[in-house]
């Protein structure tokens, strides 16, 4: 199982290799470099640090680090946003959430209720919890799969199916790997990741390659293009929605621009069930 240990230094080692020395204002070596990227003595100078606090940091073995601290390695790293916020995860002990997060009824009846707007509940893990008669139609019917391949990224890089329904299945599909990561910062031995990771990498060589780059995404709002033989492609955009009361959970809505051609083919598209 990968320990906090082990993703907090494999998330800084990979952040140090996309850098050059020229890149941050230092000299190389004349000696010749035998690593990709910055040294950790060139990224502890950078940060302010020393190199034995800098390793120990990246080995997993600084204790009580600092706020000042990790802002400075993350300048030093030119974190962006969600990568700083992924770092400062993997440096706090989380809770694992449960293998099926629990969905209140209520929950559950609203999801039914947006219809005919497609509506998908997430767990932390991207599995579908829940979803509406719409986004059953307009992605797949998860309520009809056994419960363990309830997954998006499972579905993603597993069923055939995934491949048709999204022209742009690649982005997409690097897009719910990184996602996927993101979850990882908030509990790296999260069993039920692992286990999950373990298996989409033994059975997936497109996914173990996304998920070998470390990349970070955060699901927020955006284009999406999908394609269905009865109607052909629309894109339609979707809106992500935390919800305070649920944490963990996240509702993800599908519309279509008032009065455009996708909107046509949306309502088309639900109007065959």
């Amino acid at each position: 199982m990968t320990t906090r240990e082990d993703e907090l230094g494999e998330f800084l080692r990979s952040r140090r290799a996309r850098l050059t020395p020229a890149e941050v204002g230092l000299t190389a070596s004349r000696s010749g470099r035998r690593v990709a990227g910055l040294r950790r003595e060139e990224l502890a100078l950078l940060a302010g640090v020393s190199p034995d606090y800098y390793a120990r940091l990246e080995q997993g073995r600084a204790t009580n680090v600092s706020a000042q601290v990790l802002d400075a390695v993350s300048a030093a790293l030119r974190l962006s946003a969600l990568e700083r916020s992924h770092l400062a995860s993997l440096m706090r002990p989380t809770e694992t959430p449960p293998e099926v997060p629990r969905v209140r009824p209520a929950l559950r009846a609203m999801v039914a209720a947006l219809g005919p707007i497609p509506a998908v509940l997430h767990g932390p893990r991207l599995e579908v919890v829940a979803m509406n008669d719409a986004a059953a139609i307009l992605i797949d019917d998860f309520a009809a799969m056994p419960l363990p391949q309830r997954n998006m990224v499972r579905w993603m890089f597993l069923n055939p199916a995934a491949r048709t329904r999204y022209p742009d299945w690649a982005d997409v599909a690097a897009q719910m790997v990184a996602i996927l990561r993101v979850a990882g910062g908030r509990d790296a031995a999260d069993p039920h990741l692992s286990r999950l990771v373990d298996e989409l990498s033994s059975l997936s060589r497109e996914f173990k390659k996304c998920w070998a780059t470390r990349e970070l995404f955060e699901h927020t709002y955006g284009p999406k293009r999908f394609h269905h033989k009865a109607v052909g492609t629309m894109t339609l955009n979707y809106e992500t929605l935390h919800l305070p009361a649920d944490p963990g959970l996240s509702l993800i809505l599908y519309t279509a621009a008032a009065g455009s051609p996708s909107e046509a083919k949306l309502q088309g598209l639900l109007a065959t069930r």
